[in-house]
């Protein structure tokens, strides 16, 4: 997976003042919906929503990967969302979050949808790269974690 191609820096936003899930979701619904003519921020909101009915996306640790199948977009598409302070997001360690990786793919892309949040859930297992975001001063500092981020143990091609 590459990040770049699913992650633009607009995409991104550090230090968010939000005291809820649903605020969460609203937000990060705005982000993906904000650069695209063929969906509202209400069809991803939902699609979001819906997901989370069926089950919490918090892994645990402080991250979810909040995620769903929205109709008329082509392209999957993803927005990250550091919280200055950690909310209630019905995690299975019952742990606060604080880092919101969200993910809205074509309604009919099964295989991609479960190979790219695989990848994102390896991503936030890290948990170095996530004391990284997590004290990322700016959303710029955010998107560079995100994008020049190795698997453990990989031969790093990183150009810092």
């Amino acid at each position: 997976m590459n990040i770049p191609e699913i992650l633009s820096p607009e995409n991104v936003s550090s230090q968010a003042d939000v005291t809820s899930k649903k605020r969460a979701l609203e937000l990060l619904s705005h982000m993906l919906a904000s650069h695209t003519e063929q969906i509202s921020s209400a069809d991803v909101f939902d699609s979001l929503l819906a997901r989370e009915k069926l089950s919490s996306t918090g892994l645990g640790k402080g991250v979810a990967l909040p995620h769903g199948r929205v109709k008329n977009i082509d392209q999957t598409r993803c927005a990250l969302l550091q919280l200055r302070k950690g909310i209630d997001f019905d995690a299975n360690d019952d742990q606060p979050v604080d880092l919101l990786c969200a993910l809205m793919v074509p309604e009919h892309s099964t295989d991609e949808h479960l190979q790219v949040l695989a990848a994102l859930a390896e991503m936030f297992r890290d948990q170095n790269l996530c004391e990284r975001l997590r004290t990322a001063p700016t959303s710029d500092k955010l998107y560079q974690e995100l994008t020049h981020w190795r698997p453990p143990g990989h031969a790093s091609e990183d150009k810092h």
